[in-house]
């Protein structure tokens, strides 16, 4: 997670929306991956990224639109994080939430 990123992601409005945007796929198809349409979501991902710049542009960090609930390859890729070796990247539980890191 990026130092800029700590406190929104911390914060009680991410929470609350996230849970929802996440109980709102389940209703829809179980929960399925946005993208591949075949795993489960993983995460709440942002389709236009988060930034220094739009931090506190409630349209880019919680509104639904800009949402989509994706397993973790489907993440990994539209990131660019496939193919990176070692432990360096942070690891998602079921329910899409930080993981500490691998000893």
């Amino acid at each position: 997670m990026k130092e800029f990123a700590k406190a929104f992601y911390k914060g009680k409005a991410w929470s609350k929306c996230r849970a929802g945007y996440i109980a709102y796929r389940r209703g829809i198809d179980g929960g399925m991956c946005e993208i591949c349409h075949e795993m489960p979501g993983y995460i709440v991902h942002h389709k236009q990224h988060i930034t220094p710049r739009t931090i506190n542009d409630q349209r880019v960090t919680l509104d639904w639109d800009n949402l989509q609930y994706v397993c973790k390859h489907c993440h990994d890729v539209e990131h660019g994080y496939c193919g990176k070796s070692g432990q360096s990247r942070v690891q998602f539980d079921a329910d899409g939430n930080p993981m500490p890191p691998l000893k």
